[in-house]
């Protein structure tokens, strides 16, 4: 049988795919637990990375529109919005391997 601080470790990084930063962090301030508060910060600030490039995305965009010819191609947006993509794809990884480890820890 599952403990509950595996399985609340192991649903604050898991929350990535259905509760954002919302669960880690009621988890982070309902629970009596250290271990448990440990993994839901760690898996609240991992939920928050992806947001780190977002004003460079909205900036991107606005430089692209002010200095976009009718042909031009918004390269900054684009490799922005690229570099987005892959940082988001790389915390969600790291959320799912961090969920397991936690499911399974001893």
């Amino acid at each position: 049988m599952m403990d509950t601080r595996k399985v609340l470790s192991g649903l604050c990084y898991f929350s990535i795919f259905f509760a954002g930063i919302l669960f880690p962090l009621v988890v982070m301030f309902a629970s009596g637990d250290d271990i448990t508060k440990s993994h839901a910060k760690k898996a609240f600030l991992s939920h928050l990375i992806p947001l780190i490039p977002a004003p460079l995305l909205i900036f991107a965009i606005f430089s692209d529109i002010n200095t976009i010819n009718n042909e031009g191609i918004p390269v900054f947006t684009l490799v922005t919005a690229g570099i987005m993509v892959l940082v988001s794809l790389i915390v969600t990884i790291w959320n799912v391997i961090k969920g397991v480890k936690a499911l399974m820890m001893e």
